[in-house]
């Protein structure tokens, strides 16, 4: 029997972009997702990309019975973790569910992985977890800081746990990847990001402004110490991001304990820039208004990609325009997302 690897949370907008990317280059894949923040059909259109199905088993990571059923009836080598609630905002006002789903989720899938002797893990973090640091770009081995909501600081908690765990069992090999701001869709415009209800991300807000959806973007602040006074990011292709799993993965099995690495493009581009970028690459206006700063908000964050290119082969390839482009592709193919 061939092996397979488990991808928790592969139904939704990185986790299906991965999936896709797995099976591309002959993977086995079986997707574990409740669906309450993605659909099955992404996993339709994956298989019509690559004429390859995952094996999808609908549930959630603290179902304890239900992973243990998953590793006795497949043989899985390695679990890509991606399943977990990921509105900064939403974790304001509900701290207890992301702490619960995130945190004790993925205490569960590890406590399973153990007892079913699978030690491969790459866990999906966030750069959310350096807080707000002082200096640009930012690197592996800058300290973590204090995360400003519970989504953060549930990432940093998990990476606390993988840590102490790896520390005291070495046979554990972990990837903890630190991205920075995903965007983009496939090439083919098949599948993309489809947040539920209000957009809480830059690009499917703007996105759904020029498909007609919503009416004007609220651009939070313009007195940052920035060239034009707006927040910098650093914004990645999630077909890169995607790639990148797929080169920890490889990576992790000749490196036992845990590895960190930033997948970013190291470069910034303010709100400005990428309301303009859009634009450009959609032949639509975003019209827009400056309102007061968000609490929580820092001026600018973006990586130093060096330790993914020296140690996984890994570089962002797309560009500005491929991410603007492809985004408006997937708005226009399906402008209700997966329920067109």
């Amino acid at each position: 029997m061939k092996k397979k690897i488990l991808v928790t949370g592969g139904a939704g907008y990185i986790g299906s972009h991965t999936t896709l990317a797995l099976l591309e280059a002959g993977y086995n894949v079986v997707v574990l997702d409740n669906l309450c923040n993605s659909s099955v059909k992404s996993l339709q259109r994956i298989s019509t990309l690559c004429k390859i199905a995952p094996e999808f088993i609908q549930g959630d990571i603290r179902d304890r019975t239900l992973l243990d059923r998953i590793f006795t009836s497949h043989d899985i080598s390695a679990v890509l973790h991606f399943a977990g609630l990921k509105s900064v905002g939403e974790s304001v006002t509900t701290p207890l569910n992301y702490y619960e789903n995130n945190v004790s989720g993925s205490i569960n899938l590890l406590q399973a992985m153990k007892q079913a002797g699978v030690f491969d893990l790459v866990f999906s973090s966030s750069a959310t977890v350096y807080g707000e640091s002082k200096v640009m770009p930012i690197r592996e081995d800058f300290p973590t800081g204090q995360p400003t909501n519970p989504y953060g600081r549930s990432k940093l908690i998990i990476e606390q746990i993988l840590q102490d765990m790896a520390k005291s069992e070495p046979q554990w090999c972990i990837a903890l990847l630190r991205y920075f701001n995903p965007i983009g869709a496939h090439p083919s415009g098949m599948i993309g990001e489809d947040p539920n209800g209000l957009p809480n991300n830059l690009m499917p807000y703007i996105s759904q402004i020029a498909i007609g959806k919503l009416k004007k973007l609220s651009v939070f602040g313009r007195d940052y110490p920035t060239p034009d006074g707006t927040g910098v990011r650093d914004y990645i292709h999630v077909q890169d991001v995607a790639e990148g799993h797929l080169c920890a993965l490889n990576a992790i099995r000749e490196r036992n304990g845990v590895n960190i690495w930033n997948l970013g493009t190291g470069v910034g581009y303010s709100v400005l820039e990428i309301i303009k970028a859009f634009e450009l690459a959609s032949g639509r206006t975003v019209p827009f208004q400056v309102i007061q700063r968000r609490s929580g908000d820092i001026a600018e964050c973006w990586a130093a990609p060096e330790k993914a290119a020296k140690e996984l082969g890994w570089t962002a390839k797309r560009s500005l325009p491929e991410m603007m482009s492809d985004t408006w592709r997937w708005q226009q193919k399906s402008p209700n997302g997966y329920r067109d």
